[in-house]
């Protein structure tokens, strides 16, 4: 028995089962742009493509895209979250190879690194073109899509303020930012030799000079 105002349960099954099936379509509608860009992108290298080269590929409408995104931005927005959510499931599952917190955070440091330098054999436009435009008109943009990285390395950096193994005081959240935005800018400025030693900077460098700052002695 329902209350005066209360809808009737098959009602609210019909509406809750519509939603959820208008909810499985987006998504589905949404991939298909998404995977058409990415393979345009792949294509061509570079992130210079139009809103209708991504429509045609996906085969459906303009309409359709309108629907899902703002406009080309938007969608390489979501490529690029998409690669920062996958870039800290690949760090998480090397990390998790160590059972020291310790070793957890050197090894996703030095893979951090090694994903976000310049590769001429690996085309990646959306960290090499995208991300560095994004990061001057957007930061708040920035701040959301490396959210995932973030929770991971403040995780790892509590885990290993937990064993003792950073110097007291740390705050693991600000820390793991801080790690994190050093390691970046230096991996995306490390096309360049370094002029004392005319050698590239390299990951197990990197993990050095930040675990200085963290680790206890």
């Amino acid at each position: 028995m329902t209350g005066a105002n209360e809808e009737p349960a098959w009602k609210q099954r019909a509406v809750e089962r519509s939603i959820k099936t208008a909810k499985l379509r987006a998504e589905q509608r949404v991939q298909r742009f998404l995977d058409a860009a990415q393979a345009i992108i792949t294509e061509k290298g570079s992130t210079d493509f139009t809103v209708q080269e991504v429509v045609d590929r996906s085969k459906q409408s303009l309409r359709s895209f309108y629907l899902q995104f703002d406009g080309k931005h938007e969608l390489l927005l979501a490529l690029f979250e998409d690669a920062l959510s996958r870039s800290a499931d690949q760090i998480r599952a090397a990390a998790a190879g160590q059972t020291e917190p310790i070793e957890q955070l050197r090894v996703s440091i030095e893979l951090l690194f090694e994903f976000c330098r310049p590769d001429p054999t690996a085309q990646r436009p959306l960290f090499t073109d995208f991300a560095p435009q994004l990061l001057v008109s957007h930061p708040a943009e920035v701040k959301v899509a490396h959210s995932s990285l973030l929770a991971l390395f403040t995780e790892l950096m509590e885990n290993a303020d937990a064993a003792g193994e950073l110097r007291q005081g740390v705050n693991a959240r600000r820390m793991a930012a801080m790690t994190m935005q050093t390691v970046m800018f230096i991996a995306q400025s490390s096309g360049a030799t370094d002029d004392a030693t005319n050698k590239p900077i390299t990951a197990e460098e990197v993990w050095t000079f930040c675990a200085l700052g963290f680790a206890a002695s």
